[in-house]
Order: structure tokens, then C-alpha cells, then sequence
């Protein structure tokens, strides 16, 4: 998934923010493909194209994704979240297309910090606007109410996070839906000055009872292309029916200060 896919940007910012207290500004887009037939017979296929601003003002950071989705499913089929959960239907394919649900995010950073443990704990908040609609077949079309807290630990090359939350569900007409638990683990390495690898293992409850909590893994690795560029590319497989069998993508990324700088060195 794109949020563990971003992880790497998350540990570099988390450990830069603390030494600039000036506002970045960053813009990010990319695909992300994902399969699956959530214990049905037919696949689930999705195309999700996220575009994300992204400013951090000292230790406050703030986020806004907007997505277009593209997704094909067998008729009658109850999208709970695109990427995450889905109730599969009967019958003919059908493909629905147009945004996504918009995600405002708000971050505290170094809400706790340990400077000889090299250890940081930072807080988010999210809203999940239902943009589409349940009429669209893109989401259920009610509003989710994320929170979550980040903790890592920095070594030499080597950052390791862990992440624990709690989700706020609406209550779509027809779809009964649980507030569930949210939690992964995982982390980068270092490997160069231009490049960070890592993994994550991802859990998040069910939010329909009787169906499977989600688990998957992901890999990514990121490439710093210029001062001002990023590139990433991730892969995921899914550990239950509930999660999508397989999936992966790509995400560009710029730092628009960075990027004015490079600029005015080129002239």
C-alpha cells in the first residue's frame, strides 16, 4: 500500500525536522496496482493514482492526498476501502472510475524524544472525506476518523518504526461497520546516500465481523534522484482473504524548496 510505501520519506522527515524549523513544501504522485480476490471467485482489480502536498511548519506536518481510482469488480460488490477490505458481489464485471476519498493528515512531530536513545514518538491525526460517494463503488461514502501514533528508532544507517492506531468508522446506509485497531512494524536501511530499502508487516482489523483482519508485507526501495527528486518503487503481498493477493507501484516526489534552489544554481 501507498502508506507503507511513503515510509521511507516519513523516517527521513522525521529525522530532519527537529534540525529545520522552516517550512518544506513537497508534491508527490505515482500508481499503485493491486489484485485480489478477497474470498471470492472473481478478481478485484485497482488502479490508484494518489496526488499529495505536503508542508511541514517546524514540528507541525500537514498532508492532503487526493487519488483517482480506477477499480473493476464482479457486480454488487461492497468496497469498505479501496486497497484494504472489500465484500465481493456476483455477476458481471463492472469498472467504475473517478477521486478517491481526499485524506487530510495533521502530524506532531518529536512529540516525545530521547536524544541518547535516539528515540522519537510522533502523533497523526487523519480525516478520510467520502468524496465518491457509496453510490460510485469507490468507498463506502461515509467519513473515517484515523489516529495514530509513529515511534522510531535511529541507529548509524538503520531506522526501525513501529506504528499503533485506532480508526473511527462512519456508518454507511446497508454496511455495518467496526471501529478497528491499526498497528505495523517494520523498517529501512540506509544502504547509500542516495538509497533506502526496507520492509514492513501492516495489520488492520476487520471491519466487518466475521471476515479476515487484513495482514500484509511490503518492500520498498528509494532513490534520491537530485537534492530536489525521489523516486520509489514498492511491492505487497497480502497474508489473508481479506487483503489484496498482490500489488505494487510508484511514487515520485518533490522537495519544492530544494527544487527552487537547484533552479537558481542552474541559472
Amino acid at each position: 500500500m501507498v502508506c507503507a510505501a511513503i515510509a521511507a520519506l516519513a523516517l527521513t522527515g522525521a529525522e530532519s525536522v527537529a534540525e529545520d524549523t522552516g517550512t518544506d513544501v513537497s508534491l508527490s504522485t505515482g500508481v499503485e496496482y493491486n489484485i485480489g480476490k478477497y474470498g471470492g471467485t472473481d478478481d478485484i482489480e485497482e488502479i490508484y493514482v494518489p496526488f499529495t502536498l505536503r508542508a511541514d511548519f517546524g514540528r507541525l506536518g500537514l498532508r492532503v492526498t487526493a487519488p483517482y481510482l480506477t477499480v473493476s469488480t464482479p457486480a454488487d460488490t461492497v468496497i469498505t476501502d479501496p486497497g484494504m477490505q472489500a465484500v465481493p458481489g456476483a455477476g458481471e464485471t463492472v469498472t467504475e472510475s473517478g477521486l478517491g476519498d481526499v485524506i487530510a493528515a495533521l502530524t506532531l512531530y518529536d512529540l516525545y524524544v530521547s536524544d541518547s536513545a535516539n528515540f522519537v514518538i510522533d502523533a497523526t491525526g487523519k480525516i478520510k472525506f467520502a468524496t465518491p460517494g457509496e453510490t460510485k463503488g469507490l468507498g463506502p461514502g461515509e467519513n473515517d476518523y484515523p489516529l495514530q501514533l509513529d515511534a522510531y528508532r535511529f541507529f548509524d544507517r538503520l531506522s526501525l518504526q513501529a506504528s499503533a492506531g485506532y480508526r473511527l468508522r462512519g456508518e454507511p446506509p446497508g454496511v455495518d461497520l467496526n471501529d478497528v485497531l491499526l498497528a505495523s512494524v517494520g523498517g529501512s536501511y540506509l544502504t547509500s546516500d542516495t538509497t533506502i530499502v526496507g520492509m514492513f508487516y501492516d495489520y488492520r482489523e476487520s471491519s466487518i465481523t466475521g471476515l479476515d483482519d487484513i495482514q500484509e508485507i511490503s518492500a520498498f526501495a528509494s532513490f534520491r534522484l537530485s537534492r530536489a527528486w525521489r523516486m520509489e518503487f514498492y511491492a505487497f503481498t497480502g497474508l489473508t482473504d481479506s487483503s489484496p493477493d498482490f500489488g505494487g507501484g510508484l511514487l515520485l516526489s518533490t522537495d519544492l524548496r530544494q527544487l527552487r534552489v537547484s533552479e537558481r544554481q542552474d541559472y
